[in-house]
């Protein structure tokens, strides 16, 4: 696939991603909210966080203002704290990805959609202890099913439960 192909493809996905419903909470003039939305959908945000910072050097704080500004979005307590906390600790979350990748790989041959749910995932598994090892998996392997391939799946899977085995 050329170059440009998968770039138009990505810049469609991470519209797509960035325009999707689940972001709006208009009910609560806050710029976060906990107010009616799921934890699924608190971690979705989260997700599209982490999926944003992989496109842009912006710190997440920059990040969280245009997303509000630009979309009228109040995005979660738990999304916008997982996010900063994802930024802050990315070095140990990629070195951990980095260990399980098959001999050859490198972290910048994962998909962006995986690399953000694994970046969560991993985040949950190490800091945040009410969240069980099993949840944190299985809602990484649910947002890459929403946003990517079954392909794609098989990996966060796969690397998910090699990295639980650990913990």
């Amino acid at each position: 696939m050329s170059d440009n192909i998968k770039d138009n493809q990505t810049r469609d996905l991470k519209n797509e991603i960035l325009q999707d419903d689940f972001l709006k909470n208009k009910d609560s003039g806050n710029k976060t909210s906990q107010n009616c939305i799921s934890r699924y959908k608190m971690r979705e945000q989260a997700f599209i966080l982490c999926f944003e910072m992989l496109f842009s050097d912006t710190d997440i704080d920059e990040i969280a203002d245009n997303t509000l500004d630009s979309r009228e979005i109040n995005l979660s307590d738990y999304a916008l704290t997982a996010a900063k906390e994802i930024d802050k600790n990315a070095q140990k979350i990629d070195d951990l990805i980095s260990s399980h990748l098959k001999k050859g790989w490198k972290i910048n041959r994962i998909s962006k959609v995986s690399f953000a749910a694994l970046r969560l995932a991993i985040y949950e598994m190490l800091f945040v202890d009410e969240i069980p090892v099993s949840v944190s998996i299985n809602e990484a392997i649910e947002l890459t099913k929403k946003y990517s391939t079954e392909e794609d799946c098989a990996f966060v899977n796969g690397l998910l439960g090699a990295v639980s085995k650990e913990l």
